[in-house]
């Protein structure tokens, strides 16, 4: 049994290893390029690109996560129950994400002007003109990715997805550098950003076509282009497609639908209220946008988790292996719980000078670290979600996630003109908190766990003892050099580097002196054996007092 456990467990990691390495790099890509695109642009010019970006976000989580995983789903089943090709599923995914996707991207290229003036800026509509055109490649990604998948093939998926972001990222840069030094406005410095996801979905398409030609001239390529007697209904094909694609990436959408609740409801709330001038409101906007790629940042670990739990959870499912699938729960949940804790505590302490050192200045740092809160839960949600996938619970996820957003824009009605972005921020971290503890409820029901224990308060105090000694640290500086409390910027990144160094071995070392994981956790983490070497110090020597 133990046996039979290892070899499955392999299969299945060797499978989602190279998935999950370029899902890690695709993630710090999209994250990372808002910091010099900011630094380029400004506030304005980053305020302009996050309100079309939502629109291309969904599409890019749903060509990634979504639909491929579904379609690669289906063309397994049908070549392992011998039911012939899977042309059939291929031609239905195809034909009806080309209906669905041409019709949003009509939708959104002609209807740009409207929701602009929904948005409160109709200067908005040639951003969101461009950024419609990035919906035309979903159905040709989904489908050949989900091709790839089913055959136990990652490597295209991976160097697409990596081929993707990266050509689409030089692109933001390079034009956005380029249209605003040559003085164009702000806004068509922001479409020239927004083109990269037509350049990044086209190399995306080229890499897949590359590998499609490969495979014929290695003669490893059997297709069939008879769909009669496969066996597969078409409605059934559609219906998966539609239902499961979306429920399947719903916690990697949740930040995405947040960031469009904000695209349509903060800057004009802000406007409305009185307090802001149009300019001062973009800015505001744009300072509130920052927290994005934080977050992003912040939960790299959770999404490479995530990415891996539900190929082990399933297969645990099939082999009604419960035990396994109860520690796996307790360990994923706590690692996360640990990870965002530290993330969360560990921003908040350094906020102020890492404002500075990524945005030029300290704007919004409070309202910064308001959102850095949502870490810590981003982290949970994206795990949990994860979780119930694997066990065959897809709707559920989708649900609170449905609800999550729901409160999002109650709340941002409510706080937005009393609080401003603080107000913002505020209803962001209560969607997720509100997320959070539906997906935890659900959890702890279906398994009968405990999730949350003793480990919790440990992390806590960890992270507390991190916060004053980060605080004592940044203040001790500040005296040593004399400075103000913002300096420069190049103290301020001298600041934040060496403060996250020092409070990220301050929290593993209490995290890891508490016992809030054994040695048999801590060798299934990245770098768990530098850690059991703290805990193989501590044991020699009460076993050597024992001895004396």
């Amino acid at each position: 049994m133990e046996n039979t456990r290892e070899f499955i467990e392999k299969q299945i990691w060797k499978s989602a290893l190279i998935l999950t390495i370029a899902g890690i790099i695709t993630k710090i890509l999209s994250a990372a390029y808002r910091i010099p695109f900011q630094n380029i642009a400004g506030d304005i010019g980053f305020y302009i690109y996050q309100q079309v970006y939502p629109f291309y976000g969904i599409a890019l989580i749903l060509a990634t996560y979504g639909f491929p995983v579904i379609i690669s789903k289906l063309i397994a089943e049908q070549m392992e129950e011998k039911k012939g090709e899977p042309f059939k599923v291929l031609l239905v995914a195809f034909v009806f994400l080309s209906i669905f996707f041409i019709g949003l991207f009509l939708i959104l290229y002609t209807g740009a002007e409207k929701i602009s003036y929904w948005m409160g800026d109709r200067e908005l509509s040639v951003p969101l003109k461009v950024v419609s055109f990035s919906l035309l490649f979903v159905p040709i990604l989904s489908v050949l990715r989900g091709y790839f998948q089913g055959q136990n093939n990652m490597a295209p998926t991976a160097i697409s997805q990596i081929g993707e972001q990266s050509i689409r990222v030089t692109t933001i840069l390079v034009f956005t550098y380029f249209l605003l030094t040559n003085g164009y406005s702000s806004y068509i410095g922001a479409a020239g950003a927004v083109f990269g996801s037509i350049t990044g979905g086209f190399c995306a398409v080229i890499i897949l076509f590359y590998f499609w030609i490969k495979m014929r001239e290695s003669h490893k390529f059997k297709f069939s282009f008879s769909v009669k007697g496969t066996g597969t209904n078409s409605l059934s094909i559609v219906k998966a497609i539609t239902v499961q694609g979306f429920t399947i990436c719903i916690s990697s959408l949740f930040l995405i639908l947040l960031q469009l609740v904000d695209a349509m409801t903060l800057y004009s709330e802000l406007v409305s209220s009185g307090d802001f001038s149009l300019t001062e409101a973009k800015v505001a906007k744009g300072i509130f946008d920052r927290g994005q790629p934080l977050i992003q940042l912040g939960t790299v670990v959770a999404t490479s988790l995530s990415l891996t739990l539900v190929p082990l959870i399933s297969s645990a499912k099939i082999r009604n292996d419960l035990d396994y699938i109860k520690d796996q729960v307790q360990l994923s949940i706590r690692v996360s719980v640990i990870v965002g804790f530290g993330a969360t505590l560990g921003l908040i302490a350094i906020i102020k000078s890492t404002n500075y050192m990524l945005f030029t200045n300290t704007s919004g740092s409070y309202t910064l670290a308001i959102l850095a809160i949502t870490i810590l839960f981003s982290s949970i949600v994206m795990t949990s979600a994860a979780i119930l996938q694997g066990l065959g619970k897809t709707l559920a996820p989708a649900y609170f996630v449905l609800i999550g957003v729901v409160c999002k824009i109650i709340l941002n009605y409510i706080f937005i003109p009393y609080f401003g972005t603080i107000g913002a921020a505020l209803a962001t971290v209560a969607a997720y908190l509100l997320t959070t503890v539906f997906h935890v409820r659900v959890l702890t029901k279906m398994l009968h766990v405990q999730l949350f224990s003793g480990y919790t308060r440990k992390a806590l105090f960890a992270g507390v003892c991190m916060i004053i000694i980060l605080f004592s640290y940044q203040l001790l500086l500040q005296e040593l050099f004399d400075l103000p409390e913002a300096g420069s910027r190049l103290f301020a990144t001298f600041q934040s580097l060496s403060a996250v160094m020092i409070g990220g071995f301050i929290y593993i070392l209490i995290v890891v002196k508490t016992n809030v994981l054994s040695e048999e956790e801590l060798s299934l983490l990245p770098f768990g054996s530098k850690l059991q070497l703290l805990i193989g110090k501590r044991n020699k020597k009460r076993y050597s007092l024992k001895e004396e």
